[in-house]
């Protein structure tokens, strides 16, 4: 089996352990997490070192690593320690959960998340560092840019693009043909009917826009994202 370590020490963490473990072709071997974070010498049963030592106790010659971190500051937190890990030398490891319907010309960039139960369907690409999470649609043409979050139940129509950092709440709809820019929040249970630029928040079923800068948009991002 191959090794992976895991950057992480919470809750995704532990979570990307199990998913791991049971249903790919890795085994855990360790977690990893900055210096600053090591508040012990293990997580979940196994190994929890300090960065400025991984390289030297699990080479990349001998070992991947995979990036478990939440959405924290609009992605750009999962963003930086990807860009980091990749830095060090490290092949990045997707998972893709075999519990899910989808088509030979699926294109998953490296170190992406995608759980159980999801639609996708053909020519949809998506990048690298995204996560999404169980139960959703993705539809014919889309394409997911780098450092996403789908939340759960989201459903993307045909032939939409979402941009990087951008993140996507609970029930979320998108109609087709749509574009949604880069550090945009569609918050949950929203509805996408028209192209939305980058940095604006979509609320609302009747898919309200707030465009980057606006006060209440930069309220409510500060709310979701500043303290997971």
């Amino acid at each position: 089996m191959k090794k992976l370590v895991i950057f992480g020490s919470a809750e995704i963490a532990s979570l990307a352990k199990f998913y791991f473990s049971h249903d790919s072709d890795y085994e855990v071997a360790a977690f990893v997490v900055d210096d600053e974070f090591v508040d012990g010498d293990e997580f979940a049963g196994l190994p929890l070192v300090p960065f400025s030592r991984v390289v030297d106790l699990y080479p990349p010659a001998e070992y991947d690593m995979h990036v478990a971190l939440s959405y924290r500051h609009l992605n750009k937190l999962r963003e930086e320690k990807y860009h980091q890990a990749k830095g060090a030398g490290y092949y990045l490891a997707s998972y893709v959960c075999s519990k899910s319907v989808s088509w030979p010309d699926l294109v998953v960039g490296d170190n992406c998340f995608i759980l159980e139960n999801q639609t996708i369907q053909p020519t949809v690409k998506i990048g690298n560092n995204v996560m999404v999470w169980s139960g959703n649609h993705l539809g014919h043409g889309t394409y997911i840019n780098d450092h996403v979050y789908i939340s759960s139940h989201v459903c993307i129509a045909g032939h939409c693009s979402v941009g990087e950092r951008s993140f996507l709440g609970v029930n979320a709809t998108v109609k087709d043909f749509t574009s949604i820019g880069k550090d945009c929040f569609v918050a949950m249970d929203a509805s996408v009917v028209r192209d939305a630029d980058d940095g604006t928040v979509v609320i609302g079923a009747t898919g309200t826009v707030l465009v980057g800068g606006d006060r209440r948009a930069e309220k409510i991002k500060r709310m979701y994202f500043s303290g997971n």
